[in-house]
């Protein structure tokens, strides 16, 4: 694939790639070419096309080919800041008759974003009338909308009359139009770019003007600078909306590098004092592709929740989240008007709520944080799409830069020396007025005799006999004086300029200097580090009581201290355990093998049925039953065992887990039963470990001789004979115990003991208890 050297040149795609080599006998008609050689051809045109003049942005100017044509055709129209505005008709008409052989609504569509001040950070276009909003809402038709160009526009079409980039015919040739425009700033990162091309995409987020053209300074002054050092002065992007940026700086670093990444922008919002302690929280910046009108969408979805498709009734999860939303919000309301873009007022349940838990909880389940994407693909200098990092873009553009004012102090030069031709051709002309009149009127072709006898070249002979008399006085004698020396001063800067490489840059940076002095403002979008907003908490923290029947039946009642002497069961089932919990707290349930399964409590029915069984909110193993059930915060800890007379300390966050299946947590042998676990305090300093068999045994010994475990068999509790088998252990304060024990008869009675003449050392067998008691429970009795 040939193409041309010259800087701003694109790859010719019409050249097709070398054909392959016909098959053994085939006839290769020299009108015809094979069809997969013409798809690929078509298919690499088609593809060139969308890339180059539709989809993506130039790193040199910063603008797509229906964004050059729209400022072009204005400023050809005189749509130029200050003059009166026209409708967006008229324009439209005007790019699509001269340059843009497209529809009217791809036309109209790019100018209404570049004149919108919440898509763009610099717009372009001062548009009179609905040009949308932030919340979605489309512009007015063309016919309604009027338009003319803003002072920025300046920036991209102030040189564009000095020869300062190339001009190629239009699509029928009747006119001509900018290959590119002359920017005098990166606005390639100043307004960024959205696009999807074949193969590729582009997500170019903006940037502060006077952050980038710091940057572009720095580069020009160092082409040295690492990446790192450029974000001393560029530190990330800076969206039109505002917003605070938490992504860290050193993950922003590693997105500039390569050109590819993401930043994590949140809400901008503050906490309003009221009377009586109450309080809201005020929103009033929002991140980029979010609205007041999606964050209310949002709230309203989570508070009342649609049913999905295929299901008839609610997901747990979207019962747990309308719980947990109704809650936590009272009331939002949307108060933004012409004054104030975005204003959200958020207000409470309840004031005793925390407002950083409060907004971390709307942060994390609404748009109010998302993520904003990092895609820096463009077309180079080279006319090739590439992904570019933030060096590269500011090297590139300062080599345009450079090019770009090379051609226009060449054009300017040439303006001069042609003025100085002719002003110098005057000055022959106004010391010899006398014998000029008498050629003029004695000659018949008075431009030759002109030439001969003054030594004049033509082109200043044909300005002599063109000037008026009144302009050779004595007083425009003085007048061409001046100005000629105005202009050979002018010539000479202008010579050193294009000869020092060195003046040439620093006539760049006083120009970049002076355009952000300008045209600069403070930084929108506030560079503030945090942790991404994560939903710890999904539904609203009550307390509930959970009910687990011997059957492996599971429900809950709502609150703590409940009477249940009025519940029912199943025909042969009866309770197995109650445990009093929170609905964010962990809830464990042991099976009969040692396994350990989490249960969120809010999914535990809390109708006034018998409930569901735990096999249809967990996996249990195969030939496992529900065997124990505890409940707590995370950090809390409980003594676990076996009737196998081995046990440890373990925490509730070393039994939960995320999957369904549960996890391995107590190791058992064949036979052995899992026992009641024990809440087990902080520090154990004091407590004694009180151990029973069904041999009519008991042994205490010092709780802190226990070991803490994630899982396990744990350390020897009680040593057991043969056949023997621990039935309940307890901790102890005090120097009683309170034991449950089961007679002969199967009636139960609380039995207090003292302690002493069964302390002993862990591990030991104990001694045998004053009667033959079955020991249930055991307990401090205070």
């Amino acid at each position: 694939m040939s193409h041309n050297d010259d800087l701003f040149s694109a790859p010719d795609v019409s050249e097709p790639p070398p054909p392959a080599p016909p098959a053994a006998n085939l006839a290769v008609d020299d009108s015809s070419i094979p069809l997969d050689l013409y798809a690929e051809r078509a298919y690499l045109e088609y593809a060139m096309s969308v890339v180059k003049g539709r989809a993506l942005p130039e790193v040199a100017d910063g603008q797509k080919p229906v964004q050059r044509r729209i400022l072009y055709a204005m400023r050809d129209m005189g749509l130029v800041h200050g003059a009166k505005p026209v409708k967006s008709a008229r324009v439209v008409g005007e790019i699509l008759g001269k340059y843009h052989p497209h529809g009217d609504s791809s036309a109209y569509e790019a100018l209404v974003r570049m004149a919108q001040d919440f898509t763009l950070r610099y717009p372009l276009i001062d548009g009179q009338g609905n040009f949308g909003s932030r919340d979605g809402d489309g512009a007015a038709a063309m016919r309604y909308t009027e338009a003319r160009l803003t002072p920025i526009a300046e920036l991209l079409l102030s040189e564009i009359d000095m020869g300062t980039v190339d001009f190629v015919p239009n699509y029928d040739g009747a006119f001509d139009e900018p290959a590119l425009l002359p920017a005098r700033l990166p606005m390639v990162l100043l307004n960024g770019a959205s696009g999807i091309a074949v193969g590729m995409a582009t997500e170019i987020p903006p940037h502060n003007l006077k952050e980038v053209a710091s940057a572009a300074l720095a580069l020009l002054a160092n082409p040295e600078l690492t990446t790192a050092e450029l974000m001393q002065h560029v530190p990330g992007p800076d969206f039109p909306g505002g917003g605070q940026i938490i992504t860290p700086a050193e993950d922003i670093q590693a997105a500039y590098e390569v050109g590819r990444g993401s930043v994590r922008v949140r809400a901008k919002w503050e906490v309003e004092k009221l009377a009586r302690g109450q309080w809201r929280v005020i929103v009033s910046e929002l991140p980029p592709g979010s609205s007041a009108q999606k964050v209310l969408a949002e709230i309203e979805e989570a508070t009342n929740p649609k049913l999905k498709s295929g299901k008839k009734a609610l997901t747990q999860d979207q019962q747990n989240l309308k719980s947990l939303m109704l809650s936590l919000l009272d009331r939002v309301r949307d108060e933004s008007d012409s004054e104030q873009p975005v204003r959200l007022v958020f207000e409470p349940k309840s004031s005793r709520q925390d407002p950083d838990e409060f907004m971390n909880i709307l942060l994390a389940q609404t748009s109010l944080e998302g993520n904003a994407s990092l895609n820096l693909v463009m077309i180079g200098l080279d006319g090739r799409p590439a992904q570019k990092g933030l060096k590269s873009i500011l090297a590139e553009w300062l080599q345009f830069r450079q090019h770009t004012i090379t051609r226009r102090l060449n054009y300017r030069l040439g303006q001069v020396d042609k003025r100085i031709h002719i002003l110098e051709g005057r000055m022959v002309a106004f010391i010899h007025i006398d014998e000029v009149i008498r050629v003029i009127r004695e000659a018949d072709e008075p431009k030759p005799e002109l030439m001969k006898a003054f030594g004049l070249t033509e082109l200043q002979a044909e300005d002599i006999l063109e000037i008026r008399l009144r302009q050779l006085a004595r007083l425009e004698g003085f007048k061409l004086e001046k100005e000629l020396s105005e202009l050979r001063e002018e010539r000479d800067r202008l010579r050193y300029l294009l000869a020092s490489e060195a003046a040439l840059r620093g006539k760049m940076a006083e120009e970049i200097r002076e355009d952000a002095a300008k045209y600069g403002d403070a930084r929108r979008s506030e560079m503030k580090p945090a942790e991404r907003a994560v939903l710890t908490q999904t539904v609203a923290d009550e307390p509930v009581t959970v009910i687990l029947s011997q059957k492996g039946w599971i429900r809950a009642r709502v609150g703590h201290n409940l009477d249940l002497s009025a519940l029912s069961f199943k025909d042969g089932d009866a309770l197995h355990t109650v445990v009093e919990t929170r609905t964010v707290w962990s809830l464990i349930v042991l099976d009969s093998k040692g396994r350990a399964y989490s249960i969120d409590p809010a999914d535990v029915p809390t109708g006034r049925g018998d409930g569901v069984p735990v096999a249809s909110l967990v996996e249990l193993q195969d030939g496992a039953k529900p065997a124990q059930m505890i409940s707590g915060r995370d950090e809390e800890r409980f003594i676990v065992g076996g009737s196998g007379g081995y046990g440890f300390i373990a925490k509730i966050s070393d039994m939960a887990g995320r999957v369904k299946a549960g996890k391995a947590f107590l190791s058992l042998d064949a036979n052995e039963a899992v026992l009641a676990p024990v809440k087990a305090a902080a520090n154990l300093d004091g407590l004694r470990l009180v151990v029973a068999s069904d041999g009519g045994r008991l042994l205490a010994f010092p709780a802190s001789e226990l070991k803490e475990l994630a899982k396990g068999r744990g350390l020897m509790l009680l040593a057991l004979d043969d056949g023997e088998a621990v039935t309940a252990f307890g901790l102890v304060a005090g120097e009683r115990a309170l034991l449950a024990t089961t007679s002969i008869r199967g009636k139960v009675a609380d039995e207090k003991l003292a302690l002493a003449e069964f302390d002993g050392k862990r591990g030991r067998k104990g001694k045998l208890l004053p009667k033959k008691w079955t020991v249930t429970a055991i307990r401090d009795p205070d």
